[in-house]
């Protein structure tokens, strides 16, 4: 099954919500979607998305929405010695967001490397 049939409903979801630059695409076997909304409409969006793979164990949707008004992504470079939940710490995010905003470059969360930029999500 194409990863757009799989998340038709996400899709569909993000299209009558009218998201900004509305943008899918599969690459590499994930299903990327990106634009500009609201804060309750990116969380009514994440919702969706884990009725569909519930606690997101599947791994095939990076879901990059930013926020209308707010300030966009910051970057971060590792360092030797960090983690995801300590980079979380350092900006009052959790890990998972920093990982779900990351997956194209992040494969397996428990690994990352100095000199790698992450983007923050805001």
């Amino acid at each position: 099954m194409a990863l757009k049939d799989k998340y038709s409903q996400l899709i569909t979801s993000a299209k009558e919500s009218e998201v900004k630059n509305l943008e899918v695409r599969e690459q590499d076997n994930i299903l990327y979607i990106d634009g500009t909304t609201t804060e309750e409409v990116k969380d009514r969006l994440w919702q969706v998305y884990n009725t569909i793979d519930p606690d997101y164990r599947a791994g095939e949707v990076v879901l990059n929405l930013t926020t209308s008004g707010g300030t966009g992504q910051q970057e971060y470079e590792v360092v030797s010695g960090d983690t995801l939940s300590g980079i979380g710490q350092k900006f009052g995010k959790n890990w998972k967001d920093i990982y779900e905003a990351n997956r194209d470059k992040i494969k397996d969360p428990d690994m990352i490397h100095p000199g790698w930029k992450l983007k923050i999500p805001s």
